[in-house]
């Protein structure tokens, strides 16, 4: 896959607020061409993990949107209807799975799963959302700000749960975020940095593909995964432990 991503910068008529700003900057409105990325080589495949990562306003979402374009079968989360049903019942699977979605989203807490969507908390939600995406089996779901919403150790617990899911079915997942403590849990297939001043590096596990003059190396994460109390399967208190607890 190659991406291109760019856009025209709109003419505008200067107010008076406007010319105070470039004048006192000595600046004036943007013109012609801004070019994101330019026949970028995203070497993925079906089930990989992709994740782009960078500061806000480096282009990662533009990228996502982008790659997410040509690939088939894909289910973007923050588009999900997710109904007024208890969360046991507004699933589309057998009982026993969606359990185990729910578990592996950080859903396990059997209360949690008697109440409706609008009953639960904003990363509430936006775990529910990644559950009922994963229902629905598609070649690839898409998650912008991922775990964003979410407490830092959950996220690594969320991200550690994909990494499982990814690997034991044929999902595949597009994911944008600003948080890179989660890559070691989530070990990407494909990590594509992406800096303000323009620049991306793309990396796939021990196979480098660069594209920047300022490589930031990806190789193998060292050992290290999520753990905790659990309810019904689902992680209630999470820890870290060096080692991989089965």
């Amino acid at each position: 896959m190659h991406l291109s991503v760019a856009y025209d910068f709109l003419p505008k008529t200067p107010s008076v607020h406007a010319s105070q700003v470039m004048d006192h900057f000595g600046i004036g409105f943007e013109t012609g061409r801004h070019v994101i990325a330019e026949q970028l080589e995203l070497p993925i495949q079906p089930g990989n993990i992709v994740a782009f990562v960078g500061a806000s306003g480096s282009g990662k979402s533009s990228l996502l949107r982008a790659a997410a374009e040509q690939l088939t079968e894909v289910v973007w989360t923050d588009q999900l209807e997710l109904g007024e049903r208890i969360l046991v019942e507004a699933m589309p699977t057998p009982f026993a799975e969606t359990m185990s979605l729910l578990s592996s989203c950080g859903l396990g807490e059997a209360q949690l799963m008697l109440r409706t969507p609008q009953e639960l908390s904003d990363g509430q939600r936006y775990r529910f959302r990644l559950a009922l995406g994963l229902a629905q089996q598609p070649h690839w779901l898409v998650a912008d700000e991922f775990t964003a919403a979410l407490d830092r150790t959950l996220a690594k617990v969320i991200a550690f749960n994909l990494r499982k899911v990814a690997s034991r079915t044929s999902t595949g997942f597009l994911i944008a975020t600003t948080h890179t403590d989660i890559l070691d849990d989530l070990q990407p297939d494909v990590l594509v940095r992406c800096q303000l001043d323009g620049q991306i590096e793309v990396t796939r596990r021990d196979v480098k593909k660069k594209t920047s003059a300022s490589p930031m190396g990806y190789n193998s994460p060292p050992d290290r995964h999520a753990i905790g109390r659990t309810l019904l399967g689902g992680i209630t208190a999470a820890t870290s432990s060096p080692s991989c607890v089965t």
